[in-house]
Formats: C-alpha cells, sequence, structure tokens
C-alpha cells in the first residue's frame, strides 16, 4: 500500500493502541463503501489481519491498491455467500459498514431492505455459529427521521423513508441479538460523516471541487442543516465502541454526532475562509430532496457517557484535510470514475496488431463512460498478437481499475475472443468492438439510450464505411447475398459493433459450437434488437489485417452457419438437369429416327461443353458439400473455443489454467 497522503489518517497514539487491542480477525463488511474503505486502509496499517468483503471489491475504484488477497466477494444478500466468508476467515470483529438507499440513485426498496436488514440478520447468524467478540452496525441518523431535534437514543424515531425504516428495523435485530440473546452487539447511528474516498457527487466533495476553483457550487435552502462528523473520528468511535459498549451494552444504540448544528449557510461561510471566495453563495437554486431538515443534529452525551468518545476534528479542520485529500487524490486517481447510475456496462476489444490504437480506445472509452455516468469494465483481449499489444495492455490494467486483460495463446479470431471476454463479464450489458478503433466509442451512448428503452441488442449499422469504392460494394452484397440465403432475418451492414443485454449474453454462451459467427447468432436468438446508423472509420493505425481470401473466408462462415439452401440449391439443379437431360434425350430419338446422321457426325464440341459444364457443377456442388461436412467434422472434434494464457484482473496476473479458472468464479460472483 502506497505510503501517501491519500492514506494517512489523523488518529492519535491512543486511537492507534487501541485499534491493536481489537481481536482478530477483523472484518469490515461493506469495504467497499467510503467509510469502510477509509477504515480499511487505516486499520492495515496498524495490523495485518484485517480483511475487507464486499460484492465487488476488487474492481472498487476506492480499493486499488487495497492488497487483493484481503478483499474478498461477498453478497450479504445472499446467505450461503455471507457463511462462505465466515466461515473462511472466522473473524472476531466484524463491522457491518453494507448499506443500500442513502443516495438519490438508489430507489429499489425491496433492495434497500434486503441489504439493510436481511443481510444483518444473515451476518448475526453466520457469527453465532463460529463465535465472535464485537458487532458493530453502522446504523443511521435516519431512524430518527421526523424526530431529528437532537433526539436522545431512547426518544420514538418517526422513519420517513424505505432506508430509514429498514435502519430502523436493523437496530431493532440488533437490540434483540444484544439484550435478549447477548450476543456482543452495537448499533452506531452515524450523522453526516465525511471525509476521503467519498462520492464525487455528494456535498462535501462537490464543495471542495469548486471551491479549488473560486466558486460555491449550487445549494439548497439555506436553513437545511447536518450534523458532520469527520470519518477519522468516525472510525475512532467504531473502534472504541467495539472494546467497550459491545461488552457492557451489547443491543444498544448509541449516537455518533458532533452535537453542533451546520447549516447550509454556516457549510457555505466556512468554504468562503478555507478557499478564500469572493463572490456570495446563491441558496434555493436546487430543490430540497424529501430528506432534507432545517434542524437535524445529534445528541452525543451518551457516546461519551458509557464510551469515552467524542468528536476531536472541527468541521473546518475537517474540510481543510479532506481538500488535501483531493488535491492529492486528483493525481493519483486519475482514471477514478464515481458512477452517477448502478447499471454497468462491460466493454470488450478483441485485438492483433492494435497495440497503438489500444492507448487511445482505452482513453476515448473512459471519457465516454465519465459523461454518461454508468459503471464499467473494459475487457482487452489479446488474441495471440505478434506485436506488443499484451505489454500496452499489461501496463493499462497497472493502471486503472477498470481494465481487465486477457492473453490468448494463440490467434483463435475475433469471435472466440469476444466469446473469451463475454465469459468473464460482470456487466449489465456487454458492448463488442474491434481493437483497431473501426468501432467508434462515441456511438456507444446511443446504444446505452436504446438499451434503457427496452431493446434487449443494438447492433451499429454501417450506413457507409471509410474504405475503397470496391471493397464497400463487397461488403454490401455480402450482407444482401447472406440475408437473402439465411433461414433467418439478419439486418443488412451490422457487423460485431453492438450492444448486448445481459440475459442475452446468457444464452449465448450456452451455445456449444466451435466455429462461432456472433453476427449471425445474435439475430438467431431472436429478442428485443434494433440498429444505430454510423459511419465505420478505417483502422487509427496500420493496415487492416483482413484480405480478400479472409473476407470470402468470412462470407463462407455466414452462409453455411446459418442457411441450407446451397443444399436446397444443388438438389434443386440437379432435378433440373435431370429433366432436361429426359427431355433432350427424347428431342434426341425422335430426331434420330426423323433424320438419321450420316456417316461425320457433328456435336463433339457440344459433348466436351457438356462434360467441362456438367463437370464444374458437380466440383462446386462437392465443394459446398464439403464446406458442411467440414464443419461438421470441426464440431465433432469438440476442441475449445479458445486457450487463455494470462488473466490480469484487478491488477493481478494469472498464468495457469487453474489459477486463471479460480479468479474467474471470483469474478463470475460479482455478477
Amino acid at each position: 500500500m502506497k505510503n501517501d497522503l491519500l492514506y494517512t489518517d489523523s488518529w492519535t497514539p491512543e486511537i492507534i493502541a487501541e485499534a491493536q487491542k481489537l481481536q482478530g480477525p477483523v472484518l469490515i463488511v461493506g469495504v467497499a463503501g467510503f467509510i469502510g474503505a477509509r477504515l480499511y486502509y487505516t486499520l492495515r496499517k496498524y495490523r495485518p489481519d484485517i480483511y475487507g468483503c464486499s460484492r465487488n471489491p476488487q474492481n472498487t475504484w476506492r480499493l486499488i491498491n487495497g492488497n487483493a488477497d484481503f478483499l474478498l466477494n461477498c453478497d450479504i444478500i445472499d446467505c450461503d455467500s455471507v457463511r462462505s466468508v465466515i466461515n473462511r476467515i472466522r473473524p472476531m470483529t466484524v463491522i457491518n459498514m453494507a448499506a443500500y438507499g442513502a443516495y438519490s440513485r438508489q430507489v429499489d426498496s425491496e433492495k434497500i431492505h434486503q441489504t439493510n436488514y436481511i443481510g444483518t440478520l444473515h451476518l448475526l447468524r453466520a457469527l453465532t455459529d463460529t463465535g465472535c467478540a464485537a458487532f458493530i452496525q453502522s446504523g443511521s441518523s435516519s431512524e430518527y427521521g421526523l424526530n431529528c431535534v437532537a433526539p436522545l437514543e431512547t426518544d420514538e424515531p418517526l422513519p420517513n423513508s424505505d432506508y430509514a425504516a429498514s435502519k430502523l428495523a436493523a437496530s431493532n435485530l440488533i437490540k434483540y441479538y444484544g439484550k435478549v440473546l447477548n450476543f456482543p452487539c452495537v448499533n452506531l447511528r452515524l450523522y453526516s460523516i465525511y471525509g476521503p474516498w467519498e462520492e464525487k457527487d455528494r456535498l462535501i466533495p462537490t464543495l471542495i471541487s469548486s471551491g479549488l476553483r473560486g466558486k460555491y457550487p449550487n445549494f439548497v435552502d439555506k436553513s437545511v442543516s447536518r450534523d458532520f462528523v469527520y470519518v477519522d473520528d468516525c472510525n475512532a468511535a467504531i473502534v472504541r465502541a467495539a472494546l467497550t459498549v459491545c461488552k457492557t451494552h451489547p443491543g444498544i444504540s448509541v449516537n455518533i454526532a458532533s452535537g453542533v448544528k451546520t447549516t447550509l449557510e454556516d457549510v457555505a461561510f466556512t468554504a468562503k475562509k478555507v478557499f478564500k471566495i469572493d463572490e456570495d453563495p446563491t441558496f434555493g437554486a436546487m430543490t430540497n430532496r424529501r430528506w432534507d431538515l432545517s434542524n437535524w443534529y445529534g445528541d452525543p452525551a451518551l457516546a461519551k457517557k458509557i464510551m469515552g468518545w467524542e468528536t476531536k476534528i472541527s468541521f473546518e479542520e475537517g474540510l481543510r484535510q479532506n481538500v488535501e485529500w483531493e488535491k492529492a487524490a486528483e493525481e493519483s486517481l486519475h482514471y477514478v470514475a464515481v458512477p452517477e447510475k448502478e447499471k454497468k456496462i462491460s466493454v470488450i476489444l478483441a485485438c492483433y496488431r492494435d497495440n497503438l490504437a489500444i492507448p487511445v480506445m482505452h482513453q476515448r472509452l473512459t471519457e465516454m463512460f465519465i459523461k454518461t455516468g454508468y459503471d464499467y469494465e473494459i475487457i482487452f483481449v489479446n488474441d495471440g498478437s505478434p506485436a506488443n499489444d499484451e505489454q500496452v495492455i499489461n501496463g493499462l490494467c497497472m493502471m486503472d481499475a477498470h481494465v481487465i486483460g486477457i492473453s490468448h495463446s494463440r490467434n483463435f479470431g475475433s469471435q472466440s475472443a469476444f466469446v473469451s471476454g463475454m465469459d468473464i463479464a460482470s456487466g449489465d450489458a456487454v458492448v463488442l468492438m474491434d481493437g483497431d478503433g473501426q468501432d467508434p466509442p462515441e456511438i456507444i451512448p446511443q446504444f446505452i439510450a436504446k438499451w434503457e428503452e427496452g431493446y434487449d441488442i443494438i447492433y451499429g449499422k454501417r450506413v457507409k464505411r471509410e474504405a475503397k469504392w470496391y471493397m464497400q460494394f463487397f461488403y454490401k452484397l455480402f450482407y444482401r447475398i447472406f440475408r437473402k440465403l439465411s433461414d433467418i432475418e439478419v439486418p443488412v451492414d451490422a457487423g460485431d459493433f453492438s450492444l448486448i443485454d445481459k440475459k442475452v449474453v446468457t444464452h449465448l454462451l450456452k451455445f456449444s459450437e466451435k466455429d462461432i459467427f456472433l453476427r449471425g447468432l445474435r439475430a438467431w436468438v431472436g429478442f428485443k434488437q434494433t440498429g444505430v446508423d454510423y459511419v465505420r472509420p478505417e483502422r487509427l493505425f496500420g493496415t487492416s489485417t483482413n484480405n480478400f481470401l479472409k473476407n470470402i473466408g468470412w462470407a463462407k462462415k455466414g452462409i453455411f452457419s446459418f442457411s441450407m439452401k446451397p443444399l436446397q440449391y444443388i438438389q434443386g439443379l440437379g432435378i433440373i438437369m435431370f429433366f432436361t437431360t429426359i427431355i433432350m434425350g427424347i428431342g434426341y430419338l425422335i430426331n434420330y429416327f426423323l433424320s438419321p446422321p450420316g456417316e461425320n457426325a457433328r456435336g463433339i464440341m457440344t459433348v466436351i461443353m457438356l462434360l467441362l459444364g456438367i463437370g464444374s457443377i458437380l466440383i462446386i456442388s462437392v465443394s459446398i458439400i464439403g464446406d458442411y461436412v467440414g464443419k461438421i467434422t470441426e464440431e465433432v472434434k469438440n476442441r475449445p473455443k479458445f486457450i487463455r494464457d494470462k488473466l490480469i484482473l484487478s491488477g493481478k496476473i494469472y498464468e495457469g489454467e487453474q489459477d486463471i479458472e479460480t479468479a474467474i468464479r471470483k469474478q463470475k460472483n460479482k455478477q
């Protein structure tokens, strides 16, 4: 782990000593969140037995330097997943930071209750079986809901959202386990925690981003208030609770608050002082959210009384520390994109001699996804390239946690490369692209828009391509012949460039055929499909690896994979020739008797031409049949579609079939 400003903390020697007294191993559930990530990095500086788990920790931007060996996949909604992690680590101190619904974009009410309540239940049940010294539940001040004016822990909560209700239900579960079952657990009702690693669209990071430019962000009403607690103070409270109230007051709920009511007007005044902003703030530029309240602050008296804890860092000092962190993060986390939307897109690029184009495509894709706000991963598949594609991909993987690299043992073709990528993709949809830049990333937002409308497959339709006129002619001719011959409806001028929903990908991966033609299979599976027009440019660098003969091979692959019409045409031609022969034979006999030939009969050239013509037809027919037989032979051999030589996942290189398969299984568990 890098020892720089990103990972420094403000803990006192007293808190550090307390952290070292925690019974280990220590497991942080929901480590991908900003409080959990901060606690994980801080604790790992002082002791080695700190583990973190979440649904997808290795590919989380916050944990890019988090040591993948101590980060585990766990979906707390899944009871078996929880038990697997608990049984593996046997943690003695567990800190549950997992939560869903705290952000305005998290609106799935069923998932809110499943994560915040059922997930907590799964953890408690698993730990009851294995034993536990301390369980810290990250509650929320939202549990008080409308009763939000410095409430005591004994005051009646009035939850005003699904999130508040689910968190309150979890606190009651903690009360039952602690007070009735004597389980060492406590619920900490966290107020407005802020600090390093927080999402960029939250109030304080937005305030800092604007402040560094000498401006204010947009504010809601100036009377809206918060009780701000710096994240290091919050995490110190978690450590203190594990050593104290978990044992002395099991099942209790405790406010983790400063007790200071800070309005947005106060926030703006502090920002003016810290950033030396000349202008005055404008309030009311944003609409108040349904949970924004004018008197939302806590009473920390109980925390001080039974835990000996109180905040040490003022809002101004915390803001200054956060500013320094954000400055360091700007350089270190250059490729970080905090998704605004929950859906994830997996982009798969088949690469062969694309070493120069790969960095350009990575940059364009990154910029595109940052603008769209979707979570994403970029899977570069080096399909046995003789150039240094692998080295370029490796460098990107080490620099950007969004990048996954696959290297094949040899060149298996782009279709196999796409399948190899789809097999490991964890997104809600995949985008298939060539790595040479001929499929422009800037078209992907149009694909996504159609996907959000309800389409399952969106393909790029080449209205024009930057190529020589005769190549354009032959490409267009192929697609129209292919469509005419196919047994299914195939869109014309549509290559591999497409967005495919996860449910369709699942079906495509079930197909056992080896010699695949994805654009045909994409049409064959059905579902709701549409096209997006675009102009296909030339390669970014170099010349195409396809030539005329390879394009003929592509045409044959498509036709023989999705049409029996060539065989039907051969049969039809044979029938026509049979009846033509009978008619000609009858005509010859009639002519023979009516007008017998002389001694020097003519027509030898006709016979030769007939023999050559029939022979040519037979050879062509046999060759067509041979292509079908060849495809059957290829399928009967049952060889794999591809062989992976290396996999680079979360910055770690996996080699050897067993290690690669283990890594892929972990990746699939995220889906």
